[in-house]
């Protein structure tokens, strides 16, 4: 199909195709269109955000299956094949033989190109080679003077993955200080997240009365959610004082602080329904992996409060209820509050 025709029919799966390049949606046309629509025939969504529990065994059974059908010996030759230079035409030719796109991406309502992105982290075994010694940091200094942030040019020098030099790096470069953050810190955070979101707004809705001169009402933070990507490199700059990691670990706990303020928190006998509630719900949803949940829906089982607070009093749950929770997956955590934990509270109920 034709260049606009792609773009319109990929437009009800990706609300955001016009910000596509050509070159990509062609892509697209031929790697995931039919598949969008067999998807929707199933009354299966496309999907986006983090990768749940269920669709990383998929990719790894995938790949796992690839392997075997095209006789192709290890999953870093399949997925990083430039490193194999001696193998490299022998492998590209059974991967179009065994069609790799299809294979690679069955079974999930994701773009391809986000799939390929996801079974390359899973299976790089650069991710996977612990701290950086002194010389190794030394050495990401300096190819980074000669190569500027050229992650893939650098990550093939130091035998490391993309995303492991990349923030490696931001953590040598910045001012780190690892001890309690200043007024003058949170304050800059603040101010530099304020500024992000105020942007976003305008853009979202151009004819907003909303103006930096309203800051003190806080409009922009009932706005925001915990798991919303935020330009997290830009933010750090703006601090100077603190690397990426740690100015959005500060501001979860700021937003957390800021949504639960004001809010009738629950106690005695109604902590205890909530609580009851809550596990209910979460028991109903069957969901496998944490991001699968509506937390915002879920909001409901405890009344009139934030994610934050639901999400809260899960974990104060988990902790203090379930042993060896660490070593559970979600689903079993939450067998293990429906089953033994709930009898309990609604026998004190």
């Amino acid at each position: 199909i034709d260049l606009d025709t792609a773009r319109q029919e990929l437009e009800e799966f990706i609300p955001h195709v016009k910000n596509i390049s050509d070159s990509s949606i062609k892509k697209m046309a031929g790697r995931d269109l039919m598949r969008f629509k067999e998807f929707k025939k199933q009354g299966i969504a496309v999907k986006f955000g983090r990768f749940t529990q269920k669709e990383n065994k998929q990719i790894q059974k995938n790949v796992e299956e690839f392997l075997s059908l095209s006789g192709i010996d290890s999953a870093e030759k399949l997925l990083f094949t430039s490193r194999y230079p001696e193998d490299k035409d022998t492998i590209h030719r059974l991967k179009t033989e065994h069609h790799f796109c299809e294979k690679i991406s069955e079974g999930i309502p994701r773009p391809w190109r986000l799939i390929y992105y996801r079974a390359r982290k899973m299976f790089d075994p650069n991710n996977y080679k612990g701290r950086y010694t002194k010389e190794e940091k030394e050495k990401l200094k300096k190819y980074q003077a000669l190569h500027g942030n050229d992650w893939k040019k650098i990550s093939e020098l130091m035998s490391r993955s993309n995303l492991s030099v990349a923030m490696k790096f931001s953590e040598i470069k910045s001012a780190i200080n690892y001890g309690p953050w200043t007024k003058e810190e949170t304050q800059k955070l603040m101010n530099a997240v304020e500024e992000v979101m105020r942007r976003r707004l305008k853009t979202e809705n151009p004819d907003s009365p909303l103006s930096l001169e309203q800051s003190n009402t806080d409009p922009w933070i009932d706005r925001e959610k915990l798991d919303q990507p935020l330009p997290w490199t830009e933010i750090e700059t703006k601090v100077g004082s603190r690397y990426w990691r740690q100015c959005k670990q500060k501001w979860n706990s700021i937003l957390t602080s800021k949504l639960t303020r004001g809010q009738q928190l629950y106690k005695g006998i109604n902590g205890l329904q909530a609580k009851i509630n809550l596990i209910k719900r979460l028991y109903e949803t069957k969901a496998e992996d944490a991001y699968e949940v509506n937390w915002d829906e879920l909001s409901n089982a405890v009344g009139d409060v934030p994610r934050a607070y639901v999400q809260s009093k899960f974990y104060k749950l988990k902790v203090s209820c379930v042993p060896l929770w660490k070593r559970k997956t979600f689903s079993e955590i939450i067998d293990y509050l429906y089953e033994k934990k709930l009898p309990e509270l609604e026998e004190k109920f």
